[in-house]
């Protein structure tokens, strides 16, 4: 059932990375929308996971198929590197670095806003609400 859960969300994310990257179609000159879904994949799979984290009823089948399948489909390394080869090639090293530096250090940034966002989401629940 495992397999079966992260098959389904690899779909589900595969095509959704599909369709955002035809609606945010690259430039000549930088991927943004590599960019933007793997910055985007960061900031969802650190809120997903952090907010599954302290809560025992959600089904292990579902976890796997969002965090795993749909987010591990939806994000891209592989594409990332090659568009950054790609720059590279093209002569375009000050491109190249931006989209390494905004790719790494914009991910890593936005993985902790959304785990502080899962964490005040969750601390709010389970304060009822108030703060």
């Amino acid at each position: 059932m495992n397999i079966f859960a992260v098959g389904i969300g690899g779909f589900l994310g595969a095509i959704f990375r599909y369709t955002i990257g035809i609606l945010i179609s690259p430039t000549n000159r930088f991927p943004f929308g590599t960019l933007t879904i793997n910055l985007f994949g960061c900031l969802f799979l650190a809120w997903f996971f952090t907010i599954t984290l302290n809560r025992k009823n959600i089904n292990q089948n579902l976890k796997l198929a969002i965090g795993t399948g749909f987010t591990g489909a939806f994000t891209t390394f592989s594409t990332f590197s090659v568009e950054t080869l790609n720059l590279i090639k093209n002569d375009q090293m000050n491109l190249a670095l931006l989209y390494v530096l905004l790719s790494v250090f914009g991910g890593i940034a936005l993985a902790l806003f959304g785990a502080k966002l899962a964490g005040f989401q969750f601390g709010n629940q389970r304060n009822g609400g108030e703060r």
